[in-house]
């Protein structure tokens, strides 16, 4: 019976293997980062693989078909130029915090304004076809 030399060849074929999802992720890191189309044939092209490869790694796939369907004109805002949930969410308490003190100044104009109404009333003279409510 001939020696099992089969145990070399499957391990250069998951280290080939590893190598090119690595190439595969990387290719679509890159492209998301600069704002590019993601899709099956710019994936394959940037990494030096085949679409028909692309298409039976169901993670790789997904992350592609989720960020093809994301490509809307924010999308082209390249990822380390798009807001995070931290700026956003201090972009929110800042606009907040401007509403309320402008609610306040509004509140205390509105005041101001009743009192000089009231006063400016109160030193017209009565006259006889107006009389006093």
């Amino acid at each position: 019976m001939p020696p099992d030399n089969t145990a070399p060849l499957a391990v250069a074929a998951a280290r080939r293997h590893e190598h090119t999802r690595a190439r595969a992720i990387q290719a679509l890191r890159e492209l998301d980062r600069a704002g590019a189309p993601v899709t099956f044939a710019s994936v394959a092209t940037a990494a030096g693989i085949s679409r028909s490869w692309l298409y039976t790694q169901p993670d790789i796939r997904g992350q592609i078909q989720c960020l093809r369907g994301t490509a809307t004109p924010a999308a082209a805002i390249p990822a380390g130029q798009r807001a995070t949930d931290a700026s956003l969410r201090a972009r929110l308490a800042a606009a907040l915090e401007r509403n309320h003190t402008l609610a306040e100044e509004n509140a205390r104009l509105r005041r101001q304004l009743a009192r000089a109404l009231g006063d400016q009333r109160s030193a017209r003279p009565q006259s006889s076809n107006n009389p006093p409510r």
